[in-house]
């Protein structure tokens, strides 16, 4: 079976070279781009199967880049592990509101780059192959919810979440009236053992009851627990 592709984009020629290197030794093939602008052409031209993505860029910087990609059709399906020296939550929880799979904080060892590379490429793999068995679109309480197309409205009006706060919110709507810790939420849209905190669940949730206005009380806080969506 042939490895997977790998865009690497970085703007240090010695990082992607070596990034291109372990990842070499492993199998994997690679491709490069010294900056955000070559690196986005990069990745509607040769479809990656996994985007590695510094932060600090020249001209457009990695943030901006994975926003883009996340409102192309085309490209929003390709899974991004964010690799930077910048380790503040806040960082991290901005790449991850847009999108991101992962991030990995500078300096790193091959051996925790590669496993992070393989988890990720796991979970596109994982997802694709449960497509089919994915239950269909939601609609609940003036919310409707289309996952095949990554389709968001509440009274008709569309709703432009994150691929990360649609996941969120898919899963309180599938079970109104469940209460689920942030821990449950995390484990379950991004995968066990992700390494984010529970600030970056209420983050996201205060985000979504933004997108949703007056609808906002269908995401429901249970003090001390975590959240629910509201039981009609």
């Amino acid at each position: 079976m042939a490895k997977a592709m790998i865009l690497v984009v970085e703007d240090d020629p010695d990082i992607r070279e070596l990034i291109a290197y372990t990842l070499g030794k492993e199998g994997y093939e690679t491709t490069q781009a010294p900056n955000g602008e070559d690196g986005l052409k990069a990745m509607a031209e040769r479809k990656p199967d996994l985007v590695l993505l510094d932060v600090m860029l020249p001209g457009m910087d990695g943030l901006e880049l994975l926003r883009r990609a996340k409102a192309d059709k085309a490209l929003r399906g390709i899974p991004v592990l964010m690799v930077s020296a910048r380790g503040e939550e806040v960082d991290v929880v901005s790449g991850l509101e847009l999108g991101a799979d992962d991030y990995v904080t500078k300096p790193f060892s091959p051996r925790v780059l590669v496993a992070r590379v393989r988890t990720s490429l796991r979970r596109s793999v994982d997802a694709t192959a449960a497509r089919d068995d994915r239950p269909g679109a939601i609609e609940l309480g003036g919310l409707f919810l289309d996952p095949d197309r990554h389709e968001a409205r509440v009274s008709g009006e569309p709703l432009d979440l994150s691929a990360t706060e649609f996941a969120i919110l898919e899963r309180l709507a599938r079970a109104p009236g469940r209460v689920f810790t942030r821990s449950q939420i995390l484990d379950q849209v991004r995968g066990h053992d992700y390494p984010v905190t529970d600030r970056s669940v209420d983050v996201q949730v205060l985000s979504i009851r933004k997108k949703l206005g007056a609808a906002a009380d269908l995401v429901q806080t249970v003090r001390g627990v975590g959240y629910r969506f509201k039981d009609e």
